[in-house]
């Protein structure tokens, strides 16, 4: 797992750990203020140890996470080192990654991570949009290989304990994971907001803080 700052300044006193979707880089959220936020982003889901401990989290006031696609099934291998966050947001995303009902198809998932090349990759950033407005300027820059080695690692875990999120953020239009599929995985677990959106919402939100249902 790797991470970057996308905000880190020594003055500010709340913090958003950010675990972001399968192959994306910092390009989908560039665009939101930070504000007095510091945020710190974690991707690459290759290999999932990674040592929180290496950063100085106790001068936050507040410390908030957020997790998008398959960051929201990442985060949770970090249960216990993310159970005093005072929020914590899922996004187009379930903790059952993998299930007809509740997450990407199994079909479809096992195709992708044994077919994919650039072709599919490049459907894949169409159908997370899927709309007509298409952002130029989100791109998957990672080797084909290590996308199929991503998709791989994360269907070889299994979950032993779940995040208890306090919202889930669901788009109406998601072709990545069927809107009805995080519909009927959250309902009755967390209070839903519904937005008029694709898999990829960002565009529709202007700051971080406005993530935070």
């Amino acid at each position: 797992m790797q991470h970057i700052w996308l905000n880190n300044k020594p003055e500010n006193k709340n913090l958003i750990l950010f675990f972001n979707g399968w192959a994306m880089n910092e390009t989908p959220v560039k665009h939101l203020d930070c504000l007095d936020y510091d945020i710190l982003m974690m991707f690459d889901y290759r290999t999932v140890d990674f040592n929180f401990n290496q950063f100085d989290f106790s001068k936050y006031n507040e410390k908030y996470l957020i997790c998008w696609s398959m960051g929201v099934y990442s985060a949770n291998l970090f249960k216990d080192f993310l159970k005093n966050f005072d929020k914590k947001i899922a996004i187009n995303g379930t903790t059952k990654l993998i299930d007809d009902d509740f997450g990407i198809p199994k079909k479809i998932y096992k195709v992708t991570a044994k077919l994919l090349d650039e072709n599919s990759k490049d459907k894949f950033i169409k159908n997370m949009f899927d709309n007509g407005k298409i952002n130029p300027n989100i791109k998957i820059t990672r080797p084909i290989s290590e996308l199929k080695e991503e998709l791989i690692s994360i269907q070889n875990i299994k979950l032993q304990d779940e995040i208890v999120f306090d919202c889930a953020i669901i788009s109406n239009d998601d072709k990545i994971i069927p809107t009805k599929n995080q519909l009927n995985f959250w309902q009755n677990k967390t209070k839903i907001k519904e937005i008029n959106s694709t898999h990829c919402p960002f565009e529709i939100f202007n700051s971080w803080q406005d993530l935070l249902c």
